[in-house]
């Protein structure tokens, strides 16, 4: 019968110094150490932020109770800038001319990305390629865009009434018109940006299990019912995502009216943002212009917690 040798007892093993644990205080002061040079990575992101947008933020805020113009000394004068700017006759169309801006671009801009986005998931052969096109107008400046398509609106020279010339149809006033000129601009605003938002619903697409589109093909799912009960549930939270964010940035439209239309004709371009800077840099109204970007900031802080509160109560019942 062969005989087990007796195991020491655990005080007597002997531990290495390099096995050793190291002692608590070194953890901690690792820790601090590591926490200190993650804050000071970020020490720069944060300067920046507070110099170039909560300061100026914070600052707007007093200002809109202020009469205030560069190199003068600032006046409280309380609400009296927000009631000037209410009862100014442009206030009334700028705010409808973003709002149905706001509506059309998503009417166009939202739904369109969505359907590029498909198409390129389902494509095989040269995908990279046309990643690369629907994202090339995002690489052009803005100001560029616009002044293109500028160019591409005239109404005697312009592309786009050669075109219809050419096809034998009636050419348009486009940017020049009252009737046109707001849903021009929002074909400019969806051409220039779609670009990344289709990349974002691409990158969601390629996310979602092949094996639910081929449950879903056995049950005899036509294409339709496809993207109704399968890409659309699956993609839902980056449809809700986009749509905040694109109602945020369609309310705050600047570059098209300022470069194309100059708020013309007849004020029919004329948005939220072009008058605050018509406040500020053309009747060097300082308190006007903050007074109404108050305003917009309100308004766009209530609707978005409003918009995340309703899309989280319906996941959650969901």
């Amino acid at each position: 019968m062969t005989k087990t040798a007796a195991r020491p007892p655990a005080e007597a093993i002997a531990v290495h110094p390099a096995q050793a644990p190291p002692p608590a205080g070194g953890r901690g002061r690792r820790r601090l150490a590591d926490q200190v040079r993650a804050y000071g990575f970020l020490l720069g992101g944060l300067i920046c932020f507070a110099l170039f947008s909560w300061y100026p933020a914070i600052r707007a805020v007093v200002i809109a109770f202020q009469k205030y113009t560069p190199g003068s000394s600032p006046e409280w004068v309380g609400t009296a800038n927000f009631t000037r700017v209410l009862h100014d006759p442009e206030f009334t169309a700028a705010w409808r001319n973003t709002l149905t801006f706001t509506l059309l671009a998503l009417l166009i801009g939202f739904a369109i990305p969505f359907l590029l986005a498909l198409v390129l998931n389902e494509l095989r052969h040269a995908k990279a390629f046309f990643r690369v096109v629907v994202y090339l107008p995002v690489m052009i400046p803005p100001v560029v865009s616009a002044l293109l398509w500028k160019w591409f609106y005239d109404p005697g020279a312009g592309l786009a009434n050669e075109a219809l010339r050419w096809l034998h149809l009636p050419t348009s006033n486009w940017s020049n018109g009252a009737d046109t000129a707001l849903i021009s601009l929002v074909i400019v605003a969806t051409w220039a940006n779609m670009g990344g938002t289709v990349l974002i619903y691409l990158a969601a697409l390629q996310s979602i299990p092949g094996e639910l589109y081929e449950a879903a093909e056995l049950d005899g799912a036509s294409l339709l019912q496809r993207i109704r009960h399968v890409t659309i549930p699956q993609t839902r939270f980056v449809i809700l995502m986009l749509m905040l964010l694109q109602i945020i940035a369609t309310m705050q439209v600047f570059t098209e009216p300022f470069v194309i239309t100059g708020g013309g004709p007849e004020n029919a371009t004329v948005t939220v943002l072009y008058l605050i800077y018509k406040y500020a840099f053309l009747y060097n109204d300082f308190g006007g212009a903050c007074a109404l970007s108050v305003m917009l900031l309100v308004l766009l802080g209530a609707f978005s917690a409003l918009y995340l509160r309703l899309t989280r109560s319906g996941e959650d019942d969901a």
